[in-house]
């Protein structure tokens, strides 16, 4: 006796097998994709917490009029030219050259200090660099500022009396350490550092086949970093310029222990106003000058990666 199989059954047993299969590799895939994104997840809620619900309120209230109403009453305030309204665009004006100051001269100087740890011989000369630089670029706030309160006082200060002493005194020649280039010479203190642990990588991507082909064709060491080396890290620094403009733009709490308040930059005045300095009926003021900082702090990170990017094609 013969059995004849039937051929729709087989069809359908493999279509179920298939599927199975197609499932199961599936399952696998979210599986792995599962394991490989978890470990990103406490990131992402931290983010979201530390920096996407304050990002969010501050760009909701500078919004919101008293009442509780969509309004451009805030910005308009913060940008506007009235006696009342500009100290704001004074504070504006002062933060910005403030942080130009504070990007370009660090900036340059930080580069020749990398330059110069990047071509040394000496491992442990540039550990210790790269260890102090580390150091050196986390230490701000109130204790910067009475560092060089006690260092470079008017009268009390240490290193004020060692110059006085010998006919130097920098008060008697147009210095003050509470007006805006005190505070710009207190903020290279962490900013040059700051720029030597950002463009030092930059230094160590140049490729050295690239000097020895410059060397090989009778080029000097000046024509290289004139028409190789400054060309292929410019991206670079001009990047790293753009991170110190940012922690220039934003520092507050060294200004506010050095200066007491004095000094009309925007920090100040936004902590001032969240301290209840402020007329009736402008209490979101302060976050309409918080949203305008990260309007501008936002380009600044967006330039950088930009400038990133184009670094990346030669020095990664």
């Amino acid at each position: 006796m013969t059995v004849q199989s039937d051929p729709h059954s087989a069809t359908s047993l493999d279509v179920a097998s298939r599927d199975t299969k197609g499932t199961s590799r599936t399952t696998g895939a979210l599986v792995r994709k599962i394991r490989t994104g978890a470990p990103v997840v406490p990131f992402l809620v931290y983010v979201i917490l530390v920096l996407g619900v304050p990002t969010g309120t501050i760009v909701a209230f500078a919004f919101r009029s008293n009442t509780g109403r969509f309004t451009w009453s805030n910005i308009h305030t913060i940008l506007g030219t009235t006696a009342q309204t500009l100290e704001f665009r004074t504070g504006f004006e002062n933060s910005l050259k403030l942080a130009v100051v504070t990007a370009v001269i660090p900036g340059v100087l930080g580069t020749i200090i990398a330059y110069a740890i990047s071509t040394s011989e000496h491992p442990a000369f540039k550990r210790i660099t790269a260890a102090t630089s580390g150091v050196l670029a986390q230490f701000g706030g109130v204790n910067l500022a009475f560092m060089f309160i006690a260092t470079l006082a008017a009268t009390n200060g240490l290193v004020t009396k060692w110059l006085a002493a010998i006919g130097l005194d920098p008060w008697n020649h147009g210095f003050d350490l509470y007006k805006f280039w005190g505070v710009a010479f207190v903020y290279m203190y962490f900013q040059i550092p700051l720029m030597v642990l950002i463009i030092t990588p930059a230094f160590a991507g140049l490729r050295p086949a690239w000097r020895e082909a410059a060397e090989g064709l009778g080029a000097s060491r000046w024509r290289f970093w004139r028409h190789v080396g400054i060309p292929v890290l410019t991206p670079a620094i001009l990047g790293s310029m753009f991170l110190l403009f940012g922690s220039g733009f934003s520092a507050y709490a060294t200004a506010e222990a050095l200066t007491g308040g004095t000094i009309s930059i925007t920090p100040i005045q936004i902590g001032s106003i969240l301290q209840g300095n402020v007329i009736a009926g402008e209490q979101n003021i302060a976050y309409a000058l918080a949203f305008a900082m990260i309007v501008i702090l936002l380009v600044s990170v967006v330039i950088y990666v930009l400038l990133r990017r184009r670094t990346s094609r030669w020095l990664l």
